[in-house]
């Protein structure tokens, strides 16, 4: 069963967003990951992912025709992989502004806020958060970031939470 009880919205309003996507884009450490990284003295060597969200993106692609896009602060190669594994396409990494960004992607793509959704759980997601046409959070996300999105997953960081939220997705689009 889907997690409605996450919306912070009307049903209805959640619905008519849901339906208007085209573009889900997520933050990748505090959603993909669970906030851990493993470092060696060479750097960064790990970040753990779980395979639920690549179904998430998997399905969002076969059952809804939206695309899924990663947009993080961090320059990762084990992000990088994870993001060609998955065939996502739309990969923006090392962004410190993603208000800019996101504002770029809407005059170079010709998207509007209402085509694409958003996923994150920090404060350097506010802005982003703040433009987008449909945003969520990770249950573990910081207090204040929760207060702004129309939905909390019902799942943590690392574990889910993108699946979560890509199921809400599916389920509003094709909900009757």
């Amino acid at each position: 069963m889907v997690n409605l009880k996450g919306l912070k919205i009307p049903v209805e309003v959640a619905r008519t967003k849901a339906k208007a996507l085209k573009l889900v884009i997520t933050d990748v450490d505090g959603v993909l990951t669970d906030t851990g990284v493993y470092y060696s003295v060479d750097g960064e060597l790990m970040k753990r992912f779980s395979i639920r969200d690549g179904m998430g993106v998997e399905r969002l692609r076969t059952q809804c025709n939206v695309d899924t896009g990663i947009m993080t602060g961090e320059n990762s190669a084990a992000v990088m992989k994870r993001a060609e594994k998955l065939k996502i396409t739309r990969y923006f990494p090392g962004i410190k502004d993603k208000k800019a960004t996101i504002l770029e992607f809407f005059d170079d793509y010709g998207f509007s806020a209402d085509d694409i959704a958003f996923i994150g759980d920090d404060y350097n997601d506010v802005d982003v958060i703040g433009v987008a046409g449909f945003t969520a959070c990770p249950s573990d996300a910081m207090p204040y970031i929760k207060t702004l999105v129309d939905y909390v997953c019902d799942v943590p960081a690392g574990y889910g939470a993108f699946r979560d939220f890509a199921e809400l997705i599916i389920y509003l689009r094709n909900e009757k």
